[in-house]
């Protein structure tokens, strides 16, 4: 007599699994990938609004604004921030500045909608979108 009790996959059953699991992943990872785009961009507002503050105690100080970023106690021209995703740069005028925060490598290739984010003296940041 044969035994009918032996369990186990066949095939079949596991390329259906194999199948389910490549469509979840193709489906998650470009979600992660721009997850990960919003998570890096928040340190380039951080570092755009930090450095904001100290051309405003510059301009107290000096009556102008800084026109590099070793003026504001960088130690780099242009800066690169903590993490290294974004480098930052300082323009002046004789009535306000523009910082400039310009994505790096990883971070260009996974945020091309927003390489480049800007803050001025008068408060107007830029591109509007990549703020939200």
């Amino acid at each position: 007599m044969r035994d009918t009790t032996l369990r186990g996959f066949t095939l079949l059953e596991l390329m259906i699994t194999v199948l389910i699991v490549a469509i979840l992943g193709a489906i998650a990872y470009p979600s992660y990938q721009a997850y990960l785009a919003r998570a890096y961009r928040s340190e380039a507002y951080t570092a755009l609004n930090q450095w904001a503050n100290l051309q405003e105690q510059y301009f107290l100080d000096q009556r102008r604004y800084a026109d590099d970023m070793t003026s504001l106690g960088a130690p780099e021209n242009p800066l690169i921030t903590e993490a290294g995703h974004y480098s930052v740069q300082a323009t002046a005028t004789a009535t306000g500045f523009t910082l400039t925060a310009t994505a790096l490598g990883n971070q260009l290739a996974l945020d091309s909608a927003c390489p480049a984010l800007t803050l001025s003296s008068d408060g107007m940041k830029g591109p509007e979108d990549c703020w939200r």
